[in-house]
């Protein structure tokens, strides 16, 4: 990785400097000005702006710490020290005139520190996946495989990894393979199911888990990774005291045309060229409170951003976790599917 990778100028966009952080993956960039350094940026700092402001077109020197850290020349050979000391990604070594000559990364052992999320996570495995017919007149959703092992595998090795033992499974169309499946693999997790005798949409599953859910839970859909520090969501959440929090996603589409708005009287009134639009989207991952379950209908179909939806009305407190484009891949759509699986083979 060059270091030009991590430097971004502070005339650039929150937008940009997302889409860099998603690129090197370390959480924080250098933030340059006439190619000296002035500040850092991090995907926290993005983050705060974001639920504080909520509008996402600013620049990047409207939100950068312009008192980053970083070492000399002469100290770098402190850098390691350093990084454990102040626990962050990365520091620039720099010239007396603040040019960076250098970046030192954490490694990998330091990376990967051991995560202590012991919450239980129920992944919505019920529905019938018609989007990814054929492959779903044969396996169900969950168990179509990514690479190796099945999408649903994916999802609870990575809570696995981050500290959470114990899954709950809302299940119906071709239950029993999945069950099967779970039963003949070696796993150090405990799994427990929920029977949909009927569809009940992603909200109406949880009411089979009646008086089993005490604490706080993480949601999922059974066909999104979500590539974050999940421990850091569920903080936000007890942080905020939200009673759910929505993890979304940052999406960046090019309209491929030329965009024309007209005007009352017939007349064009503006004129964009290939357009992009930025807006964040649900990628159906949530934390949440343990009394939705108990107050929820039993036997009644809903979705769970209908619950929502419901609770905001109410005036109960809905908040969002936002997260990069990068940081989330879904499966929904066969096109999806086929990125997913390219993305899990070249990150390995």
């Amino acid at each position: 990785m060059d270091v030009n990778d991590f430097l971004i100028d502070e005339e650039k966009t929150m937008i940009e400097a997302m889409q860099q952080l998603d690129e090197v993956a370390k959480k924080v960039l250098f933030v340059v000005k006439e190619n000296l350094f002035v500040a850092a940026i991090t995907d926290g700092d993005i983050r705060r702006w974001i639920l504080k402001k909520g509008h996402l077109d600013v620049k990047v020197k409207e939100i950068a710490n312009y008192n980053p850290k970083y070492l000399t020349e002469k100290n770098k050979t402190r850098a390691k020290e350093f990084l454990k000391k102040h626990s962050i990604e990365a520091v620039p070594i720099v010239s007396k005139e603040k040019q960076i000559l250098s970046i030192v990364l954490r490694n990998d052992e330091d990376i990967e520190m051991k995560k202590h999320l012991k919450v239980p996570v129920i992944i919505m495995a019920g529905g019938l996946g018609t989007r990814l017919y054929p492959y779903t007149k044969i396996l169900p959703k969950p168990l179509i495989p990514i690479g190796e092992i099945p999408i649903v595998e994916h999802i609870i090795n990575r809570f696995y990894r981050q500290g959470s033992d114990e899954f709950y499974l809302v299940v119906n169309h071709k239950k029993n393979m999945i069950k099967a499946y779970f039963n003949e693999i070696e796993r150090n997790y405990e799994i427990h199911y929920a029977d949909e005798k009927e569809p009940l949409g992603t909200g109406g599953g949880l009411s089979l888990l009646k008086g089993k859910m005490h604490s706080t839970f993480v949601l999922s859909n059974c066909d999104i990774l979500i590539e974050e520090d999940y421990e850091k969501i569920y903080n936000y959440h007890k942080q905020e005291n939200n009673l759910i929090t929505m993890v979304c996603s940052l999406k960046n589409i090019k309209i491929p045309y030329g965009v024309i708005e007209i005007s009352e009287t017939g007349e064009i009134e503006s004129m964009k060229e290939k357009p992009e639009l930025s807006f964040f989207t649900n990628t159906g991952m949530y934390i949440v409170e343990p009394k939705i379950i108990e107050e929820l209908e039993e036997g009644k179909s809903i979705g769970f951003p209908d619950i929502i939806e419901q609770y905001k009305a109410e005036g109960e407190k809905i908040g969002i976790y936002p997260i990069g484009e990068k940081s989330w891949m879904d499966m929904g759509q066969i096109d999806e599917m086929e990125e997913m699986r390219r993305r899990l083979e070249r990150d390995g």
